[in-house]
């Protein structure tokens, strides 16, 4: 559960699952179909670095906020269900987490903005 000053930014979200399904012609295509949906919060990083970066022609970083109980994987696909924009994630969501005895849980990864290929 997130704390309440949290939870005002949280929002839908659906992880993405990659599968193969014929292609019609006896090859395979990728296609996503959504998986679990899950709440999180979702914050650009616009620190001179990344905006600098940006700039250069690096996709932008986000960071995204989960309950502990949902931390991310490296190289996970979600969807932001409100606008449908698309991120995967860049770290791994048990690298930072809240400890075991906080009152409050929560997992954090980077994430870029992502195009289904």
């Amino acid at each position: 559960m997130f704390p309440d000053l949290v939870s005002e930014f949280v929002e839908a979200c659906t992880i993405l699952e990659k599968t193969r399904v014929p292609d019609g012609e006896g090859g395979w295509k990728t296609a996503w179909v959504d998986g679990m949906p899950f709440e999180a919060a979702i914050v650009l990083d616009n620190t001179l670095q990344a905006r600098v970066a940006e700039s250069a022609g690096m996709k932008a970083v986000y960071t995204v906020t989960t309950e502990r109980t949902m931390p991310l994987d490296f190289h996970d696909v979600f969807r932001r269900d409100r606008d449908g924009q698309t991120f995967r994630v860049t770290s791994d969501g048990t690298d930072k987490q809240t400890p075991t005895p906080a009152t409050f849980e929560f997992s954090q990864v980077s994430a870029e903005e992502w195009e289904l290929a």
